[in-house]
Order: structure tokens, then C-alpha cells, then sequence
């Protein structure tokens, strides 16, 4: 009779994490700041239709890094449990703080129960009244969550990323400003010698969640406005506001009209603990790191 090998609880964790880590710092990094408009979301993405930065709700937005499918499903989660509980009692009840801490539940459950954990690392953001009272939530693979202040940063080389944006990070900074300060942080890693990089409209994914509008925050910065501030080219206000996208995005069902999720099915808010996993059709698109 063939006996099995023992392996501690302690290995086994740190076995996990270990893979989860080396896999999450294999994407390319994320970074979720405060300015004084709102909260800006920058992500080096080269795709155009797999998106690392997408909308929640009303004045909450989310940023992953990882393996797409999985961060996707739980995004896709996290759209079904806001508009479940907005629609059940009211918008201004669904909180960051409340997506934050369903995320933490189910990435805990997976972390400890799975064989694999998942390889994503989460950031919620909250728009608040003033660029003091946003709310940005850093979950990671085993479920911990960190109440950052100002900025997060994700993926890849994230603390080289962190130490060349903090010291010229200020609240009260205008979007163009911003936005500057984070792509030079982006491009500060990875290049040739350890050379900075100059990165491009087209390698770059920019949201941002602008407090100053009512309803629904959450605007894509796209076309000329995005070059023009990448440029350092004269861009005024109306040109920026120009560049955010007004329209919202197509719903995945009819059964959930703020979700625009192309991951598969997500856990019911009534079990956090049990996720899906992504449909087919998800696993035979590219990953985007």
C-alpha cells in the first residue's frame, strides 16, 4: 500500500502564496492614484478588448492584475452583488468597502480550500466628496486587505513602481498632472539597462472615476485627449472631458443590467465562498497580464 507524502500546513501555505506571487508579478503593473478630480486608474494594457480597469457601480470602480478569467469572474461578482443590493435597499448602500470585503471573502475561501489559488491581485476604489476622503482597497490572492492612502500600485515591478511616484504625489494634482506622474511611474521599470521607458496612448488603459459628476463616475480616457497629455502638448479641460467615453457599456443579460462582464458565472453574493469558474468561451480568449 503506497503511503502519501506529509506536507505541513505551513509548507503548503507558502507553497501557494509563493505561486500565486510569482505568477501576479509576471503581469504588467496597475496604478490606482487620487487627484483632485476623482480617482485615475492607469494600466499598461496592450489589448483593446480585455480590460484590466472597469466600472462597479455608481462611484466605485476596480483594477486587477493577474490571470483574466479569474479577475474577470470576480468582477463580474462584484457587478451582480452591487446591483443586487442597490436594487434591494439603494444606491448610496453599496459601499467599496462592501465589494472590498466580499472580494477578500472569496479570494480567502479560494486561497485555503482550492489547490490553486487564484493568481490576481484586486484593487476598489470609492470616489469620495474630496481627493482626502476617497476610499482605495488593495485585496490580494489570500484574502488580506490593505486600506491604501492616495495610491496602489499592482503587478509586476509594484514597489519600484511605488518609491519613484510617492514622493511627487499630491492630492490636490489636475487629471493631466496625474496622469503624467503615473505613466512616468509605469515606464520607470523594465526598460533596457534599467533604462525608464516611454510609453505610448496605445499600450495604456485610463479610467478615471470623476467625483464632480453625478450618477454613474466612471469615464474612459481615450483618443486625442489621452495623446495630447501624454504628448506634454497644450490640453485644456474641454479637450480632456472630450476624450472621456459617455456611454455605458452593452449588458451582459438581460437578468443583469450593470454587468458587462465577458467572464463566466460569478459566486451568489448568498455564498461567497463558492466561485465559479469561467465559462469556455472565457478560457479560449488571451490572457491579458
Amino acid at each position: 500500500m503506497a503511503m502519501q507524502f506529509y506536507a505541513s500546513p505551513e509548507q503548503i501555505m507558502r507553497d501557494r502564496s509563493e505561486y500565486a506571487r510569482k505568477g501576479i508579478a509576471r503581469g504588467r503593473s496597475v496604478m490606482v492614484l487620487s487627484y483632485e478630480g476623482g480617482v485615475l486608474f492607469v494600466a499598461e494594457n496592450l489589448s483593446t478588448a480585455l480590460h484590466k480597469v472597469s466600472e462597479i457601480y455608481d462611484r466605485i470602480g476596480f483594477a486587477a492584475v493577474g490571470r483574466y478569467p479569474e479577475f474577470e469572474a470576480l468582477r463580474s461578482a462584484g457587478v451582480r452583488l452591487a446591483d443586487l443590493h442597490g436594487y434591494s435597499y439603494a444606491r448610496g448602500d453599496v459601499t467599496g468597502r462592501q465589494i472590498a470585503n466580499f472580494y477578500a471573502r472569496n479570494l480567502g475561501a479560494i486561497f485555503t480550500q482550492e489547490q490553486k489559488p487564484y493568481e490576481v491581485e484586486i484593487c476598489v476604489a470609492e470616489a469620495g466628496a474630496t481627493a482626502e476622503d476617497d476610499e482605495l482597497y488593495r485585496i490580494t490572492y489570500d484574502g488580506s486587505v490593505q486600506d491604501e492612502q492616495g495610491m496602489v500600485t499592482m503587478g509586476g515591478q509594484s514597489d519600484a513602481i511605488a518609491t519613484a511616484v510617492k514622493s511627487r504625489l499630491r492630492p490636490d494634482q489636475t487629471l493631466a498632472e496625474a496622469l503624467r506622474l503615473a505613466v512616468e511611474g509605469l515606464g520607470s521599470v523594465g526598460g533596457e539597462g534599467g533604462q525608464p521607458r516611454k510609453l505610448a496612448a496605445h499600450q495604456l488603459e485610463v479610467a478615471v472615476l470623476d467625483r464632480n459628476r453625478p450618477g454613474r463616475t466612471f469615464r474612459r480616457l481615450t483618443g486625442l485627449a489621452l495623446t495630447a497629455i501624454l504628448e506634454d502638448t497644450s490640453a485644456g479641460g474641454q479637450d480632456v472631458e472630450e476624450g472621456l467615453e459617455d456611454k455605458p457599456q452593452p449588458p451582459a443579460s438581460p437578468s443583469t443590467p450593470a454587468d458587462n462582464a465577458s467572464g463566466g458565472p460569478a459566486p451568489s453574493p448568498d455564498e461567497p465562498g463558492e466561485l465559479a469558474t469561467p465559462d469556455d468561451e472565457d478560457k479560449k480568449k488571451p490572457e491579458a497580464e
